[in-house]
Protein backbone atom coordinates (compact mmCIF):
# COMPACT_ATOMS: atom_id res chain seq x y z
CA UNK A 1 0.00 0.00 0.00
CA UNK A 2 1.06 3.98 -1.03
CA UNK A 3 0.47 6.43 1.74
CA UNK A 4 0.72 10.14 1.13
CA UNK A 5 2.82 11.18 4.04
CA UNK A 6 4.30 15.05 5.28
CA UNK A 7 7.78 14.87 4.97
CA UNK A 8 8.51 18.71 5.36
CA UNK A 9 6.59 21.63 7.07
CA UNK A 10 7.38 25.52 7.49
CA UNK A 11 5.77 26.15 10.73
CA UNK A 12 4.16 29.72 11.41
CA UNK A 13 5.80 31.96 8.27
CA UNK A 14 4.59 35.36 7.86
CA UNK A 15 3.27 36.11 4.63
CA UNK A 16 5.61 39.11 3.13
CA UNK A 17 3.39 39.49 -0.20
CA UNK A 18 0.75 38.46 -1.52
CA UNK A 19 0.97 39.75 -5.66
CA UNK A 20 -2.66 38.75 -7.52
CA UNK A 21 -1.42 39.90 -10.76
CA UNK A 22 1.38 36.99 -10.78
CA UNK A 23 1.38 33.14 -12.15
CA UNK A 24 -0.11 31.17 -9.93
CA UNK A 25 2.10 29.88 -7.02
CA UNK A 26 3.85 30.51 -4.04
CA UNK A 27 7.42 31.69 -4.00
CA UNK A 28 9.46 30.45 -0.50
CA UNK A 29 13.06 31.61 0.10
CA UNK A 30 15.08 28.75 -1.47
CA UNK A 31 17.09 28.72 2.25
CA UNK A 32 13.10 27.56 3.51
CA UNK A 33 12.82 25.21 1.06
CA UNK A 34 15.58 23.67 1.58
CA UNK A 35 15.54 23.41 5.12
CA UNK A 36 12.29 21.65 5.04
CA UNK A 37 13.43 18.98 2.72
CA UNK A 38 10.58 20.48 -0.18
CA UNK A 39 11.44 20.36 -3.76
CA UNK A 40 10.77 23.24 -6.53
CA UNK A 41 7.21 22.90 -8.11
CA UNK A 42 6.34 20.58 -5.58
CA UNK A 43 2.82 20.38 -4.67
CA UNK A 44 1.79 22.05 -1.19
CA UNK A 45 -1.12 23.19 0.73
CA UNK A 46 -1.03 26.27 2.49
CA UNK A 47 -2.81 26.70 5.91
CA UNK A 48 -4.00 30.22 6.60
CA UNK A 49 -3.75 30.42 10.59
CA UNK A 50 -5.25 33.66 10.83
CA UNK A 51 -8.34 33.40 8.50
CA UNK A 52 -8.68 29.77 8.16
CA UNK A 53 -7.98 29.70 4.21
CA UNK A 54 -6.52 26.43 2.91
CA UNK A 55 -4.90 26.26 -0.42
CA UNK A 56 -2.70 23.75 -2.59
CA UNK A 57 -0.50 25.33 -5.06
CA UNK A 58 3.01 24.43 -6.10
CA UNK A 59 6.52 26.30 -4.90
CA UNK A 60 8.48 28.63 -6.74
CA UNK A 61 12.38 29.81 -5.36
CA UNK A 62 12.59 32.77 -4.05
CA UNK A 63 15.88 34.71 -3.56
CA UNK A 64 18.16 32.95 -0.83
CA UNK A 65 18.07 34.92 2.54
CA UNK A 66 15.45 37.19 1.92
CA UNK A 67 13.00 35.38 3.81
CA UNK A 68 9.79 35.69 1.39
CA UNK A 69 6.89 33.62 1.42
CA UNK A 70 4.55 35.29 -1.48
CA UNK A 71 1.24 33.92 -2.24
CA UNK A 72 0.91 34.61 -5.98
CA UNK A 73 -2.37 34.20 -8.40
CA UNK A 74 -5.85 34.12 -7.18
CA UNK A 75 -4.71 32.62 -3.75
CA UNK A 76 -3.37 35.77 -3.00
CA UNK A 77 -7.06 37.04 -2.50
CA UNK A 78 -7.57 34.38 0.57
CA UNK A 79 -4.44 35.50 2.57
CA UNK A 80 -2.89 38.97 3.53
CA UNK A 81 0.45 40.23 3.94
CA UNK A 82 1.45 38.97 7.75
CA UNK A 83 -0.81 36.54 8.00
CA UNK A 84 0.75 33.30 10.05
CA UNK A 85 1.02 30.85 7.66
CA UNK A 86 2.32 26.89 7.62
CA UNK A 87 3.26 24.91 4.70
CA UNK A 88 3.01 21.54 3.94
CA UNK A 89 4.89 19.21 1.77
CA UNK A 90 3.63 15.62 1.15
CA UNK A 91 5.25 12.41 -0.63
CA UNK A 92 4.40 9.16 -1.13
CA UNK A 93 5.87 6.37 0.20
CA UNK A 94 5.76 2.64 0.51
CA UNK A 95 4.37 1.16 4.18
CA UNK A 96 7.95 0.91 5.28
CA UNK A 97 9.20 4.35 4.51
CA UNK A 98 5.59 5.20 6.19
CA UNK A 99 6.27 3.89 9.57
CA UNK A 100 9.82 5.35 9.51
CA UNK A 101 9.53 8.50 8.29
CA UNK A 102 10.52 11.54 10.14
CA UNK A 103 8.83 14.98 8.43
CA UNK A 104 11.95 18.01 8.41
CA UNK A 105 9.64 20.98 10.67
CA UNK A 106 11.01 24.24 10.06
CA UNK A 107 9.81 26.40 12.94
CA UNK A 108 9.92 30.15 11.95
CA UNK A 109 9.37 33.78 14.08
CA UNK A 110 7.83 36.42 12.81
CA UNK A 111 10.48 37.40 10.12
CA UNK A 112 10.89 33.98 9.08
CA UNK A 113 13.58 32.96 10.24
CA UNK A 114 14.15 29.48 11.92
CA UNK A 115 14.16 29.43 15.65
Amino acid sequence: MLREMLIGKLHRGSVTECRIDYEGSLTVDQDLIDAAGMLLHQKVQVLDIDNGARIETYLIAGERGSRHIMVNGAAARLFHKGDRVIVCAYGICDETEARTLVPKVVLLDAANNQI
